[in-house]
């Protein structure tokens, strides 16, 4: 496993979906050498994986704040989280709380661990394979910089009602 940090957010340039890039903490001494991990993720885990990460807090818990919140009150705490592989195109990822001095591995999708694991603290792991299977060069800090850009100017303009079905 590759422990990895979120590098940026971004917007697919082509179809405005949210991207979330992973970046190895330590790209140059595992010889990772500028790839990153793009995993495309719906609005709404776009949204909530930036305010976590910009600090924002809501009088009311968001869904990700309110699976904190039961694993704090059931006595448990998240380990880590971790993308576990990718199949056809969809990646899959493991949560893992520490319950009663046991380890509890939950199932879920990439975008809902790596929200969690911002509101948590926890490290953010990826397969060896998965990585090496998915992950792309990024040509410069500015390219993401510039994507980053434009997907919080997308997320400003957008409406709530955007997302029900």
């Amino acid at each position: 496993m590759i422990e990895v940090r979120i590098a940026s957010l971004n917007a697919d340039a082509a179809t405005g979906q949210p991207i979330v890039l992973l970046k190895p903490l330590e790209d140059e001494l595992l010889g990772y050498d500028g790839r990153m991990l793009p995993i495309w993720i719906g609005h709404p885990e776009a949204t909530a994986i930036l305010l976590a990460l910009e600090g924002e807090e809501f009088p009311r818990p968001l869904t990700h704040d309110l699976l904190k919140s039961a694993i704090d009150a059931l006595g448990a705490t998240v380990l880590r989280v971790a993308v576990t592989r990718l199949e056809e195109g969809t990646y899959y990822a493991e949560i893992v709380l520490d319950a009663d001095a046991r380890e509890v591995v939950l199932d879920a999708r990439p975008s809902d661990s790596i929200a969690l694991a911002v509101r948590c603290g926890c490290p953010i792991y990826v397969a060896d394979e998965v990585f090496d299977e998915a992950a792309v060069r990024i040509e410069t800090e500015e390219d993401v910089e510039e994507e980053l850009r434009r997907f919080r100017e997308f997320l400003d303009h957008v409406d709530p009602s955007d997302f029900t079905s």
